[in-house]
This record gives structure tokens, sequence and C-alpha cells, in this order.
């Protein structure tokens, strides 16, 4: 395959894009490797924001790329699949060895997945500022169920990322360009959502540590929920062209409602059954014994909706049969 000049071109492409978007994440692992050696421990005030799980992030998206000649060579069908399962064990693999072997020195030392758990709350220039009263009322003690979200979010970017790198590659290597429209919107979508993911890093969104967030955190979190859902429902959607109904439309849009409830469910490990409220009155609070809000059945809806409105755009003069041709292409 690297003998087509222009796949490989396409190839080394993906992947400078890949070191160039990593180029701060690799250098926080680097650094805490660094310090690791140097001292035994990471300071406080040295702390890399969000060295996990983003450094893994990047080393195993990294991986994948580099993996797309091999694999599009061997599996010509299932590459992406394929992809995925190296690429999110590669993950795991360094995700568990910084968070185990990683300490970090507060007022102790504590192992980095502790530490982390507590920037779920506040950024880490507010760590030692803040009230904690409300939070440890919430947190009840340290629980690993808190990395159900943290880890559903990495793996989100890790996979739609790579289906991005991997469609483009294909449609160089077979010139068949039936998906290109559901990878552009995937690219957007993904880049989109890296970009909140980046941002939260830095701001943790503008929390303060209580349960009732301000109007501005509010309006962060709830896009955020939204576009992770939209994120993988365009995701799913963008194998399922040309098909019925309920497999391109509904099934997608199903799909990114059941992953923005599954970032709810997250939500509520971290905080102890219950949910960051978006402000006061019935729209925000508890229906009856719930802990889900009409604000967040509105999140819910909402991803699920606009995940329809663009599976609707990009089915919309999608020819079934060249579609078909690909997958028939893909499994010679």
């Amino acid at each position: 395959m690297l003998k087509n000049k222009r796949y490989r071109g396409y190839w080394l492409l993906f992947l400078v894009i890949a070191v160039l978007a990593s180029i701060y994440p690799l250098f926080m692992g680097l650094d805490v490797v660094v310090q690791m050696v140097e001292n035994g421990y990471v300071p406080i005030d040295d702390y890399p924001k969000y060295v996990i799980p983003y450094t893994p992030v990047s080393v195993a998206v990294i991986v994948g790329v580099l993996a797309i000649p091999l694999l599009q060579k061997l599996f010509r069908k299932h590459d992406l699949l394929y992809g995925s399962i190296v690429s999110v064990a590669v993950f795991f693999l360094t995700e568990r060895l910084m968070e185990t072997k990683v300490l970090v020195q507060t007022q102790m030392l504590v192992p980095l997945e502790s530490w982390q758990m507590s920037l779920c709350y506040v950024p880490p220039e507010q760590y030692q500022t803040r009230t904690w009263e409300a939070v440890d009322v919430l947190l009840g003690g340290y629980s690993p169920t808190f990395k159900i979200h943290f880890y559903l979010i990495a793996i989100v970017i890790i996979v739609t990322l790579l289906n991005c790198f991997y469609g483009f590659a294909k449609m160089v290597l077979t010139g068949k360009y039936g998906r290109k429209k559901a990878l552009i919107i995937q690219t957007a979508a993904s880049v989109a959502f890296l970009g909140m993911c980046i941002w939260a890093c830095f701001t943790a969104f503008y929390r303060s540590g209580e349960i009732t967030v301000s109007p501005l955190s509010a309006v962060l979190m709830i896009v955020f929920f939204i576009l992770l859902g939209v994120t993988v429902g365009v995701f799913s959607g963008s194998f399922l062209l040309g098909r019925s109904r309920f497999f391109s439309l509904a099934l997608p849009s199903m799909t990114a409602a059941l992953v923005t409830t599954a970032m709810y469910i997250g939500e509520m490990f971290l905080l102890s059954g219950n949910l960051y409220r978006f402000g006061k009155g019935f729209f925000f609070d508890g229906l009856g014994g719930m802990v889900l809000a009409p604000v967040d059945l509105f999140v819910i809806a909402a991803a699920g909706l606009i995940t329809l409105a663009i599976c609707i755009t990009v089915n919309r003069g999608v020819d079934p049969a060249e579609v078909q041709d690909e997958d028939e292409d893909d499994s010679e």
C-alpha cells in the first residue's frame, strides 16, 4: 500500500497531524516522567493539568495512525475495528501505569488517579483555596467508579478520531467516496468535542465545586454533553448510510441519546448519586424520586434530535448502491 504515493502522502499527513495535535499532552507526559525520576513524585504546583487521560489518549491515537497501512492491508473490511482495539488497549495500559505509578505531592503523596478525581470538580489552581465541605459530602471518599465518564470520554475521542483517519485513508486507497460527507461531519464533530475537552482541562468549565453551577458553567456543560452524544451518533451513522430509516436515522439518534445518558450515569457515580444542577426551579430540580431533572432529559433528547437532523442531511442524495459497492470492495 505504501507503494501508492498518494496513499503514502495522505498517511504521512495524518501522522503529522496526530503528532502536532499531541505535542502538549506528550510534553506533559514527559514532564511527569522526568519529575518522577528526579524526585519520586510530582509537586502539586508543577502538576501538568490533566496529564491523564490526554497523554495516554495521544499515545493511543498516534499508535492507531501508525498502524493504518498494516491494518488496511491485513483487514480491509475491519481495519478500524482492529485499529480501535489496538489503540484502546494502548490507552488503558498507558493510563493505568500513570494512574498507579505517578505520585502527586499535596499535603501528602497521593496516586495520580486520586488526585485526578478532585480535578473533576475544580481546576488545579483552586484546589487549595476553595471550601471543600460541599464536595466532601458528595464525594464520600475515593471510588474508582468516577472514571466511568472519564474513560468514556477518552474512548470516544480515540475511536471517532481514528474513524476519520481510517475512513479518509480508505477513500484514497479505494477511490470510493460514498462516506465522504459523513466523514467530514464526523471530523468536525470530533474536533469540536476534543476542543471542548481541552477547554474543560484548563477551566473545569469554571465550576467552583458547589453542586449548583453558574449559568456559564451550565451552558458549557450542556453543550459538552450534547456534543458527546452527537459525536458518537454521527460515528455510528457514518457506517449505516443508505440503509433503512431505522438503521440510518433512528439507530444513530438512539445511540447519541444513550451515550449522553451514560455520561450522566458516570457523573452520578462521581457525585455519589447526585448530579450538578444547572439552576434552581422545576426545570432544574430532580423529577420526583429521580436524579434527572427536566433539563437533563432535554439535553439527552437534544443529542438524539440533532443527530437525527445530521443523519437526514448526510443520507440525502446518498446512492445506496455506491455505499454497497464500498462494503463489497472491503470484503474482497
